[in-house]
Protein backbone atom coordinates (compact mmCIF):
# COMPACT_ATOMS: atom_id res chain seq x y z
CA UNK A 1 0.00 0.00 0.00
CA UNK A 2 2.92 2.32 0.68
CA UNK A 3 3.95 1.94 -2.98
CA UNK A 4 0.41 2.81 -4.15
CA UNK A 5 0.48 5.93 -1.99
CA UNK A 6 3.88 6.98 -3.37
CA UNK A 7 2.70 6.48 -6.94
CA UNK A 8 -0.44 8.49 -6.19
CA UNK A 9 1.61 11.27 -4.59
CA UNK A 10 3.93 11.46 -7.59
CA UNK A 11 1.06 11.43 -10.12
CA UNK A 12 -0.75 14.17 -8.20
CA UNK A 13 2.44 16.20 -7.84
CA UNK A 14 3.19 16.04 -11.57
CA UNK A 15 -0.39 16.90 -12.54
CA UNK A 16 -0.74 19.81 -10.15
CA UNK A 17 2.76 21.17 -10.70
CA UNK A 18 2.09 21.30 -14.45
CA UNK A 19 -1.34 22.86 -14.07
CA UNK A 20 -0.14 25.32 -11.44
CA UNK A 21 2.90 26.45 -13.40
CA UNK A 22 0.78 27.05 -16.50
CA UNK A 23 -1.68 29.16 -14.46
CA UNK A 24 1.19 31.13 -12.96
CA UNK A 25 3.13 31.76 -16.16
CA UNK A 26 0.52 32.17 -18.90
CA UNK A 27 -1.88 35.07 -19.34
CA UNK A 28 -5.56 34.45 -18.75
CA UNK A 29 -6.31 34.92 -22.46
CA UNK A 30 -4.02 32.04 -23.38
CA UNK A 31 -5.46 29.81 -20.63
CA UNK A 32 -8.99 30.44 -21.92
CA UNK A 33 -8.34 28.14 -24.90
CA UNK A 34 -7.88 25.11 -22.63
CA UNK A 35 -9.73 26.24 -19.50
CA UNK A 36 -13.01 27.99 -20.29
CA UNK A 37 -13.74 28.40 -16.57
CA UNK A 38 -11.12 31.19 -16.29
CA UNK A 39 -13.34 33.60 -18.26
CA UNK A 40 -15.36 35.01 -15.33
CA UNK A 41 -12.50 34.65 -12.83
CA UNK A 42 -10.16 37.57 -12.07
CA UNK A 43 -6.55 36.96 -13.17
CA UNK A 44 -5.29 37.27 -9.59
CA UNK A 45 -7.51 34.39 -8.51
CA UNK A 46 -6.25 32.24 -11.37
CA UNK A 47 -2.65 33.01 -10.31
CA UNK A 48 -3.50 32.28 -6.65
CA UNK A 49 -4.97 28.91 -7.62
CA UNK A 50 -1.82 28.17 -9.61
CA UNK A 51 0.33 28.99 -6.59
CA UNK A 52 -1.79 26.74 -4.35
CA UNK A 53 -1.42 23.88 -6.84
CA UNK A 54 2.35 24.28 -7.07
CA UNK A 55 2.72 24.44 -3.29
CA UNK A 56 0.53 21.35 -2.88
CA UNK A 57 2.63 19.48 -5.46
CA UNK A 58 5.77 20.34 -3.50
CA UNK A 59 4.07 19.38 -0.23
CA UNK A 60 3.17 15.95 -1.57
CA UNK A 61 6.74 14.85 -2.25
CA UNK A 62 9.34 17.09 -0.62
CA UNK A 63 8.58 16.54 3.10
CA UNK A 64 8.77 12.73 2.97
CA UNK A 65 11.90 12.86 0.80
CA UNK A 66 13.66 15.14 3.27
CA UNK A 67 12.07 13.73 6.43
CA UNK A 68 11.23 17.28 7.51
CA UNK A 69 7.65 18.23 8.49
CA UNK A 70 6.15 15.08 6.99
CA UNK A 71 2.70 16.07 8.28
CA UNK A 72 2.60 18.53 5.36
CA UNK A 73 2.06 15.66 2.90
CA UNK A 74 -1.41 14.62 4.10
CA UNK A 75 -2.27 18.28 4.68
CA UNK A 76 -1.36 19.04 1.05
CA UNK A 77 -3.56 16.12 -0.02
CA UNK A 78 -6.49 17.49 2.01
CA UNK A 79 -5.96 20.87 0.41
CA UNK A 80 -6.14 19.27 -3.03
CA UNK A 81 -9.37 17.50 -2.07
CA UNK A 82 -10.84 20.92 -1.29
CA UNK A 83 -9.54 22.37 -4.56
CA UNK A 84 -11.02 19.46 -6.52
CA UNK A 85 -14.43 19.85 -4.87
CA UNK A 86 -14.34 23.43 -6.10
CA UNK A 87 -13.26 22.25 -9.55
CA UNK A 88 -16.15 19.81 -9.78
CA UNK A 89 -18.61 22.52 -8.73
CA UNK A 90 -17.23 24.95 -11.33
CA UNK A 91 -17.45 22.37 -14.12
CA UNK A 92 -21.00 21.39 -13.16
CA UNK A 93 -22.00 25.07 -12.98
CA UNK A 94 -20.50 25.70 -16.41
CA UNK A 95 -22.21 22.59 -17.78
CA UNK A 96 -25.57 24.36 -17.45
CA UNK A 97 -24.25 27.42 -19.29
CA UNK A 98 -22.92 25.58 -22.36
CA UNK A 99 -25.13 25.55 -25.41
CA UNK A 100 -23.42 22.95 -27.61
CA UNK A 101 -23.07 19.25 -27.03
CA UNK A 102 -19.29 19.41 -27.51
CA UNK A 103 -18.93 22.13 -24.87
CA UNK A 104 -21.11 20.16 -22.45
CA UNK A 105 -19.03 17.03 -23.04
CA UNK A 106 -15.87 19.02 -22.27
CA UNK A 107 -17.32 20.18 -18.93
CA UNK A 108 -18.34 16.62 -18.04
CA UNK A 109 -14.82 15.42 -18.82
CA UNK A 110 -13.41 18.19 -16.62
CA UNK A 111 -15.68 17.20 -13.74
CA UNK A 112 -14.69 13.54 -14.11
CA UNK A 113 -10.98 14.43 -14.13
CA UNK A 114 -11.47 16.51 -10.98
CA UNK A 115 -13.30 13.59 -9.36
CA UNK A 116 -10.46 11.17 -10.18
CA UNK A 117 -7.87 13.58 -8.77
CA UNK A 118 -10.07 14.08 -5.69
CA UNK A 119 -10.16 10.32 -5.06
CA UNK A 120 -6.37 10.05 -5.42
CA UNK A 121 -5.82 13.00 -3.07
CA UNK A 122 -8.29 11.55 -0.55
CA UNK A 123 -6.46 8.21 -0.70
CA UNK A 124 -3.14 9.93 0.02
CA UNK A 125 -4.66 11.95 2.88
CA UNK A 126 -6.21 8.84 4.43
CA UNK A 127 -3.08 6.73 4.06
CA UNK A 128 -0.58 9.34 5.23
CA UNK A 129 -2.69 10.48 8.19
CA UNK A 130 -3.54 6.91 9.07
CA UNK A 131 -1.91 3.52 8.78
CA UNK A 132 0.86 4.47 6.37
CA UNK A 133 2.10 7.72 7.87
CA UNK A 134 5.77 8.65 7.68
Amino acid sequence: MNLVLWISQILLAVAFAGAGVSKLTQPKEKLRDRMAWVDPVPPTQVKALGAVEVLAAIGLVLPPLTGIATVLTPLAAVGLVIVMVGGILVHLRDLKKRDTEAARRLEIQGAILCAVLLVLAALVAWGRFGPYSF
